[in-house]
């Protein structure tokens, strides 16, 4: 028997959505306390060394946090190939803004402190704010425009077609919450970090807008549901569903129904964990800044995303981006995925090396551990940040 046929075809796939989805919120939790932060660095910090206590909190570890965005993107590649394509095809203007503001960051990082120039220093902090910000947003309304549908299609030949127009249709109000919901937690996250790693002024600022964020992202994530439940079509399959069949989506008949996204919560009780995972995390983000508990805060706002990622993913199973042009054509966990071999040979690379990395990250924050405070910034004369 060959090896791959030990793990069934449609075992396979529900793996690699399960993976798909960790490493989502691997990507959220571990890079989104330095989006966070950076989007904060305006309003938490006000002198030049209180500015570079915040850049110093991040600068040594931002770039490791990058590999679950670069895992991210090779997993849906490799995974799930027409996913990969219908969305780089249709939000291709906004992974341009996106990849144009992470830009920013390395060479924000690299150059801020290089001349002693106000206004140098100054410019390459707004570099780095938009760079913290703009992802955070613009990851949030990608989610929105997901939830809702995009424009694509499939002729009989499986050559895909984006219906879309402009970057600007994509600014609807909803993904314009969700894109709110992503901005709030994240900055609730980044605070929870700024207040395990700084001190003083610094923290006190970050434990202030910390808090305003955790009780934005409980309200607006509440109104995001609210929204979902009365506002936003989903997508069920209307036909026989084969889990073991070849990838394609032609091969099934979907359809749009109001309330179709909360299904899922009715037919599995346990799925309620996710949202109610997101609140309370939240809420008890909010708590631990105001009792001055500093680990229990970031690991509640950590809570909080894994929750709010979750809960996307339980909402549409067995969807994974649906057409609001042709539901037919919309991709699902059970045909838009690659090959039972390519995916079992993944599964193994991943059982070998995601441990490696985590390990290596591990091992990278506990050297790191420690918080950033002026005195040290002001007697490092040859500073990198």
């Amino acid at each position: 028997m060959i090896l791959h046929q030990f793990i069934d075809y449609d075992t396979l796939r529900i793996i690699w959505w399960l993976l798909l989805g960790i490493l989502l919120i691997g990507f959220a939790v571990m890079d989104g306390f330095d989006l966070g932060a950076a989007a904060l660095l305006p309003f938490v910090a006000k002198t030049d060394v209180e500015r570079r206590v915040v850049i110093d909190s991040i600068g040594p570890t931002w770039e490791g946090n990058q590999v679950w965005l670069i895992l991210g993107g090779g997993a849906i590649f490799a995974a799930w190939p027409p996913l990969y394509a219908v969305s780089f095809s249709g939000f291709y203007l906004a992974m341009f803004a996106i990849l144009f503001a992470l830009i920013l960051r390395p060479v924000g990082f690299k150059y801020r402190s290089k001349r002693d120039n106000p206004t140098w220093r100054k410019a390459w902090d707004a570099a780095l704010f938009v760079g913290g910000a703009v992802p955070a947003l613009i990851f949030g309304v990608a989610v929105g425009n997901v939830l809702q549908g995009v424009a694509f299609h499939f002729n009989g030949d499986l050559r895909i077609f984006y219906d879309g127009s402009t970057l600007f249709e994509l600014l609807n109000p909803f993904a314009l919450l969700c894109g709110l919901v992503s901005v709030a937690m994240l900055v609730m996250h980044g605070a929870g970090w700024l207040v395990l790693k700084t001190e003083g002024p610094v923290a006190d600022r970050a434990r202030a807008f910390g808090s305003i964020a955790a009780l934005a992202t409980v309200a607006l994530f509440l109104l995001g549901g609210i929204f979902l439940w009365i506002g936003v079509d989903g997508y069920h399959i209307t036909s026989t569903v084969n889990p073991v069949g070849p990838s394609n989506p032609l091969a099934k008949t979907a359809a749009v129904a109001p309330g179709a996204w909360l299904e899922n919560y009715g037919s599995h009780p346990l799925t309620m964990l996710a949202p109610l995972f997101g609140l309370v995390g939240a809420g008890a983000a909010y708590a631990f800044m105001s009792a001055r508990r500093e680990i229990a805060t970031i690991l509640a706002s950590s809570l909080s995303i894994a929750g709010i990622v979750t809960t996307v993913g339980v909402s549409m199973f067995p969807f994974i981006l649906p057409s609001s042009v042709d539901p037919r054509s919309s991709l699902t966990v059970w045909d838009a995925s690659s090959s039972h071999m390519t995916l079992f040979i993944m599964l193994v690379a991943a059982v070998i090396f995601v441990p490696i990395i985590i390990a290596y990250t591990t091992w990278v924050y506990h050297v790191m551990w420690g918080k950033v405070d002026e005195k040290a910034i002001r007697e490092d004369s040859g500073h990198a940040y």
